[in-house]
């Protein structure tokens, strides 16, 4: 089993009840901290688990059943070129670089604030073009991809989180095989 860190962003509580926080440890939350910033509920946990896929899945099922309506699963997704450098254990330089054409082609373009000085980028895409490109590990690019498609199932109606995580997940292991 590995450890897996991640925050879930919720709403939909008080923040000033005096039961907030034990509400989530008795729902099985007892591996995470609970607090807020900005209105919103944070639930950082580090999570053992098989896969990242049952880590996600089984923390949103706890945070639900604490009562909170489940916004999204972070790291953000989207990511400047100082971000990129911290995931994945390169310099902004060579951030720069790629994302500037001056190293290798097809860099993902970015996504938000696209006319900025600090443009983001989308995690997920970028880590699929550095693992193409020998810069990162398989399980590195999975896991962007995870967080990626964790948030999208949460944004949408339909399927269980599980169900649809799981497909996503084997999707995401074939494209990158």
């Amino acid at each position: 089993m590995k450890t897996y860190e991640f925050t879930i962003i919720a709403s939909g509580l008080d923040l000033e009840a005096d039961d907030f926080e034990t509400r989530f440890f008795e729902a099985g939350c007892d591996d995470a901290t609970v607090g807020s910033q900005n209105g919103r509920i944070l639930i950082d946990f580090s999570r053992e688990a098989p896969s990242l896929t049952e880590a996600i899945v089984t923390a949103v099922e706890s945070a639900l059943q604490g009562g909170a309506i489940v916004e999204r699963v972070e790291p953000d997704p989207l990511v400047s070129l100082s971000d990129m450098a911290s995931r994945s254990g390169m310099t902004k330089g060579a951030m720069s670089n790629y994302s500037n054409g001056h190293r290798l082609d097809g860099f993902p373009a970015p996504t938000a604030r696209v006319t900025t000085p600090s443009p983001l980028w989308n995690w997920a895409q970028v880590a699929k073009w550095l693992y193409r490109n020998g810069r990162i590990s398989r399980d590195k690019a999975l896991e962007a991809g995870v967080f990626a498609a964790a948030n999208d199932i949460l944004k949408s109606d339909g399927d269980t989180l599980a169900d649809a995580l799981e497909r996503r997940t084997e999707e995401l292991e074939a494209a990158l095989d």
